[in-house]
């Protein structure tokens, strides 16, 4: 047997085209209404052994709106972004358009003084693997959409370009299974077993 850990995308705290960088809002009402119209199918993961969720205000209502009461842990924040922090990608291309062009292009770099990518998805990679549980233990984490996608890309081995691949919508759930270091990503039918 192995851990199973589902990540859950944490509700919105804005229009998809006015997400920022480092985003510490609370939930708008389209982000609250979201969690009520979906709370019925994601409350069964309440029942899980372990619950977490990113530092940010809307990861955690989120996972108390389904349940969860889920344990704050840091190594799930977002990626430091240093001076790009509070700022729409359109924002920062308009302010420093060489900069994000270098970040963009090589995940090893932080022109804006923050976390590089690639160091963004250790972290990340690194909380992962180091969960506690019995086999067959069942995790739940409420996260940001991009500390999905820095999960994803650890789990895959792919290489951190594919990052930027990876569409990780509001309240959507992905789920890994395995141990440290072999983790595999499960994909469920809507008549599959949520057990």
């Amino acid at each position: 047997m192995a851990l199973r850990v589902t990540f859950v995308a944490a509700a919105r705290s804005s229009s998809l085209l006015a997400e920022r960088f480092d985003d510490d809002r609370p939930l708008d009402q389209g982000g609250w209404d979201e969690v009520l119209r979906a709370g019925g199918e994601l409350l069964p993961l309440a029942a899980a052994e372990l619950r977490y969720c990113s530092p940010t205000p809307r990861s955690r209502a989120t996972g108390d709106a389904i349940g969860c009461a889920p344990l704050v842990q840091l190594a799930l924040r977002d990626c430091d972004m240093g001076r790009w922090r509070g700022l729409t990608l359109g924002e920062a291309m308009a302010r420093e358009p060489a900069a994000v062009d270098a970040w963009l292009a090589d995940p090893r770099t932080a022109p804006h003084g923050g976390e590089p990518l690639l160091a963004f998805i250790t972290r990340v990679g690194d909380w992962l693997d180091t969960r506690p549980g019995e086999d067959g233990d069942r995790i739940v984490a409420v996260a940001e959409p991009s500390v999905i996608r820095a999960a994803l890309v650890y789990v895959l081995k792919a290489p951190p370009a594919t990052y930027w691949n990876l569409d990780v919508r509001p309240l959507s759930t992905a789920t890994v299974t395995g141990r440290a270091g072999r983790w595999n990503l499960r994909f469920e039918g809507a008549s599959a077993s949520r057990s």
